[in-house]
């Protein structure tokens, strides 16, 4: 008799452990992650969902997005408080996704995260980011 086994039900962990895979990349390029801010949940096709967050003048910020579905596809992107898209780079490879903003004025930004795609019917997803200073590393005053 030939038993098979059926693929355990993927979870927000999966999605937490892709989003810290994605920025694990930037960590090795000197990013501090920022494991204490992870932000998930989970979002049907076409649905988003907007992250209210302060960014600091002087930083370079990766925004990195994983989901629990390996056939999914998600987009991520930054937005100032006028809704205007202020992210420099941005990638997407199929359920992972990553935004960059680049010493942005000191104020909340949202970091709106879609599902694009999906075989699921619900979409684990979740989302972490890495900062560093740019230029010379000093703050502003």
């Amino acid at each position: 008799m030939l038993l098979t086994a059926a693929p355990a039900p993927a979870s927000i962990d999966d999605a937490i452990a892709a989003a810290l895979q994605t920025v694990g990349a930037y960590a090795k390029q000197g990013y501090a992650v920022h494991e204490e801010d992870e932000w998930g949940g989970d979002l049907g096709v076409n649905e988003s969902k907007a992250i209210s967050h302060p960014l600091v003048q002087g930083n370079d910020y990766w925004f990195c997005l994983g989901t629990d579905v390996n056939d999914a596809r998600v987009n991520i992107h930054v937005y100032n408080e006028h809704g205007q898209l202020v992210d420099t780079k941005a990638w997407q490879n199929g359920s992972q996704a990553a935004a960059e903003a680049v010493n942005p004025q000191t104020a909340d930004y949202y970091i709106v995260v879609e599902v694009t795609a999906s075989p699921a019917e619900r979409t684990h997803w979740a989302m972490v980011y890495g900062s560093k200073p740019v230029g010379d590393g000093k703050k502003p005053l």
